[in-house]
């Protein structure tokens, strides 16, 4: 499949991280210099939210953030489906298949559902829902939109994902990886829009067209299921993140890639362009020393998080967004995206641009 169009979309309400690190210091009974170190440290110059910032106040117990979750996650998701549509010059009645992913807050029905309707797609769309696939999921998402058109190469589909952390973030939590999350994840959506390999049209508005999907891999770790993901009780979600997280990246990624890409035919050396997801500084940095990517390749990956923070699993699209419109590679060039994610799991995509 060929990737038309990705467009990501943020909340309005934007603050600078110093302002959002005296909002959680004075809502929360964390130290104030310990807060300041591990939100400096996360690298994030500012955030998009899904609300103003005084009205976090209010939400008192879990119904209250999913409430404000369902109604701000289908106003981003139909804002970023309607850019892409527009941006691949299609009318939602051309879209056969509808992905739709998201880790922060739960619907049923699903919140494809309320989308779909609202941006006009066909009633006979075909709807696939996930969650829990967290910042792996944008491109697990691609893959699987790409398994989808394998098999109707006359398709078009449409990958929405929309995350909103900070309505998961726990005002009673004072524990490192709370602390750590308030400062890391941001708010926003994306969307993409693919066309099978026999489907005409979807010529991008500004002409800049995105990559051919040519193959994917995943890979579920084995007994790593503490290192990422929530704890889920009547507080809501409560986010577990592992310390030694990184020393399974470096362990685990260089190989798995490596095998990844010898199955195609290439290396590592023969590959210019990686479009990876911000996951952290830590993160970030590992990839580039196992991947020896010291180069600039991660550029837009740091540029990503600087901006917006870890968007979960409409970060990676962000990139691929960025990386079409300011970095596109010559035609024939490959690529690799990833992302990684709960479960522990890794998701690999190769790209030829």
């Amino acid at each position: 499949m060929r990737v038309a169009a990705v467009r990501t979309v943020l909340p309005e309400h934007r603050y600078e991280q110093r302002e959002i690190t005296a909002a959680v210091a004075a809502r929360t009974d964390a130290d104030p210099r310990l807060l300041a170190r591990f939100h400096t440290n996360t690298q994030v110059s500012g955030r998009n939210l899904a609300l103003p910032i005084e009205e976090y106040d209010r939400i008192a117990d879990f119904t209250a953030a999913n409430d404000a979750y369902i109604d701000r996650a289908l106003d981003l998701a139909e804002r970023a489906a309607r850019a892409a549509l527009d941006a691949a010059r299609l009318d939602p009645s051309d879209i056969d298949h509808l992905l739709f992913c998201s880790s922060t807050g739960l619907a049923t029905p699903s919140l494809d559902a309320s989308l779909a309707q609202r941006t006009g797609l066909r009633e006979d769309v075909v709807r696939v829902p996930v969650f829990g696939l967290g910042c792996a999921a944008g491109a697990s998402g691609l893959a699987r939109v790409n398994d989808h058109l394998r098999g109707r190469p006359e398709g078009a589909a449409l990958l929405v994902c929309v995350e909103l952390c900070s309505l998961t973030v726990q005002r009673s939590d004072v524990t490192a990886p709370n602390l750590v999350g308030s400062g890391l994840f941001g708010d926003g959506a994306a969307a993409a829009v693919a066309l099978g390999d026999d489907r005409a049209g979807g010529r991008p508005a500004d002409g800049a067209a995105g990559p051919w999907v040519v193959a994917s891999r995943s890979r579920l770790y084995p007994d790593t299921g503490r290192l990422m993901g929530w704890e889920v009780g009547a507080h809501g979600f409560r986010i577990v993140l592992a310390a030694d997280l990184v020393d399974l990246v470096e362990k685990e990624l260089a190989g798995d890639v490596d095998a990844f890409l010898r199955d195609h035919g290439l290396s590592r050396a023969a590959v210019p362009s990686w479009v990876c997801h911000p996951g952290g500084p830590k993160v970030i940095e590992k990839i580039g020393e196992v991947l020896g990517l010291d180069d600039g390749e991660l550029d837009l990956t740091w540029a990503s998080l600087r901006h917006a923070g870890n968007l979960s699993s409409v970060s990676v699209l962000n990139v691929l967004e960025r990386t079409i419109a300011e970095r596109r590679p010559a035609a024939g060039v490959p690529g690799v995206l990833m992302a990684l994610g709960p479960g522990f799991s890794a998701e690999l995509v190769l790209l030829r641009w």
